[in-house]
């Protein structure tokens, strides 16, 4: 088990944190003692008037910067502000996504949901690791139950997320933590009361009928539940520990589950 990890003098960057979840990850955070939180967004006027709502409370301890997670360049420059602004940054949180699998939005939605993730992963990674001259840390993707199960009404969004958990998987592997002092984590919300489950009907995959949307009896779980789970693994999570936030259930580690899956097929594929 990882050393009990708190958010008390931690400067903390998370992406899509203007609202939903993001916005309560940062909330939960300072309320726990966080040192900084830079909430990063492309919704320039509701995350301004958000993080003026936090430095009201928290004695200015949140900043804002605009980005677009698609764009590289936006990557590059939120990245180097935070780190002017903080000079270490302990945690990342990768929240930022937009699920669609429409014609027009798919492509969009994969750059944020996959490659904007890996990009800040990566620049993180080289921020923090310890072998390099860094502080190590703690780095948070955002996969989502859509990673785990398959879904015929949304196969592009599922593909992105499974994309995050693998990754995730597969840099957190041994000797990553031993050389860099960085827990990789992975979080799998299910469907949650935010404007992610807004319109759905609106932003599947196009070959696909209203009939083949199968939401009937699905719980859409408080935000709170997704929160009390960010915590959970953020104080207890070993690196490369996977978790799963669903049904306002309290958060359950997968790790042991999916990593006999993995071992088993591995076995077929490996010499």
């Amino acid at each position: 088990m990882a050393a009990q990890w708190n958010a008390k003098n931690k400067n903390i960057l998370i992406t899509g944190a203007a609202s939903g979840l993001g916005a309560a990850y940062a909330q939960a955070l300072l309320r726990d003692g966080a040192q900084n939180i830079a909430v990063l967004d492309i919704d320039e006027k509701t995350g301004q008037n958000f993080v003026a709502k936090l430095n009201e409370t928290y004695n200015n301890k949140a900043i804002f910067i605009r980005c677009d997670v698609s764009k590289e360049a936006d990557i590059d420059n939120s990245f180097k502000t935070v780190l002017n602004q903080f000079q270490r940054i302990d945690v990342l949180i990768n929240n930022a996504g937009i699920m669609s699998d429409t014609d027009s939005l798919w492509r969009l939605a994969s750059d944020v949901n996959w490659q904007g993730l890996v990009s800040f992963t990566m620049k993180a990674v080289k921020h923090m690791r310890k072998d390099e001259g860094g502080a190590g840390g703690t780095i948070v993707n955002i996969s989502s139950t859509a990673g785990i199960c398959k879904l015929n009404f949304l196969p592009i969004y599922c593909g992105s997320k499974g994309a995050v958990l693998h990754f995730s998987q597969s840099l957190a592997s041994a000797p990553f933590y031993d050389n860099t002092g960085i827990r990789v984590l992975t979080l799998c919300p299910g469907p949650t009361a935010t404007k992610l489950m807004e319109g759905m009907d609106q932003r599947i995959v196009e070959t696909t009928t209203m009939k083949q949307l199968q939401l009937d009896g699905v719980i859409i779980q408080r935000i709170e539940s997704a929160v009390a789970a960010m915590m959970k693994l953020l104080k207890d999570g070993d690196n490369g520990s996977i978790w799963l936030s669903a049904n306002d259930k309290p958060a359950l580690e997968l790790t042991p589950q999916i990593n006999k899956y993995l071992n088993e097929l591995e076995k077929l594929t490996l010499p």
